[in-house]
């Protein structure tokens, strides 16, 4: 069944009315090594025009990753936290930079995946962090600029612009995988209602119009229906209101 995209084109044509660009953005998360999944990455994002930014689990990380970066423009290398291990007690959400350790082992990890993830991938590796399902204690925060970290990124529109001194806040806001239920795709009227409300609350001047539009894909674990909606949904906006967006702030 074909999904119905009225609403969501509505808005778009409501953005276009008022004159309005949406910056727009992609993360995809968990990438440790080149797999057939992330060659296909790679090429939806040569198709789309949208370069992809890659977060990567750095304990894990394989050399020959850095070789298949190095011959793309369209992937770009972002810390994932350290191991992409949890450790929440049973029965809390997962979180490997949670209240759930000393802070001074986290931020030793945190500058670990960022000199290792260097060492790869050297001045084409961005400076923000991403931390493993989302979530980081916020004793953590005002640290990272020191160990090198420019940005942030997390899930959700962000309540601030930056996450602490020094560290910008970009976030995600739309991930179409249905995670506690059947791990493929979330009905698409639900995504394409989501989206539409998203722009709308900006449009109307309820949520941050300078935050870039976060797509959060799992290249890993995409099946076609996931991979199809995607493509489709980043294809329209670009070809409304939407403009490519890339984190340009560099190593020092």
């Amino acid at each position: 069944m074909t999904p119905d995209w009225s609403t969501l084109d509505q808005e778009l044509e409501a953005w276009q009315q008022a004159g309005l660009q949406l910056p727009l953005w992609w993360r995809d998360d968990d990438a440790t090594e080149v797999t057939p999944q992330l060659q296909q990455l790679t090429k939806t994002a040569q198709r789309l025009g949208l370069p992809v930014h890659l977060a990567i689990i750095p304990r894990d990380a394989q050399p020959e990753l850095a070789a298949h970066l190095q011959n793309t423009a369209d992937l770009i290398p972002v810390v994932h936290g350290w191991a992409h291990k949890s450790h929440a007690p049973e029965g809390e959400k997962k979180a490997e930079f949670g209240a759930h350790r000393p802070v001074q082992d986290m931020l030793g990890e945190a500058e670990a995946g960022l000199e290792r993830l260097k060492s790869f991938f050297g001045s084409s590796l961005r400076p923000m962090f991403v931390p493993p399902w989302n979530r980081i204690a916020p004793e953590i925060l005002p640290w990272m600029a020191g160990l090198g970290y420019c940005a942030l990124s997390t899930f959700t529109p962000r309540s601030r612009t930056k996450a602490a001194p020094g560290l910008v806040q970009i976030n995600t806001h739309l991930d179409p995988i249905d995670w506690k239920g059947s791990r493929s795709l979330l009905p698409e009227a639900q995504l394409i209602a989501q989206v539409a409300s998203q722009l709308k609350d900006r449009r109307e001047g309820r949520a941050d119009t300078r935050e870039p539009y976060g797509i959060l894909t799992h290249h890993l674990v995409h099946d076609d229906r996931i991979w199809g909606f995607t493509e489709t949904l980043i294809a329209r906006l670009l070809a409304g209101p939407a403009v490519a967006w890339t984190y340009d702030e560099r190593i020092s």
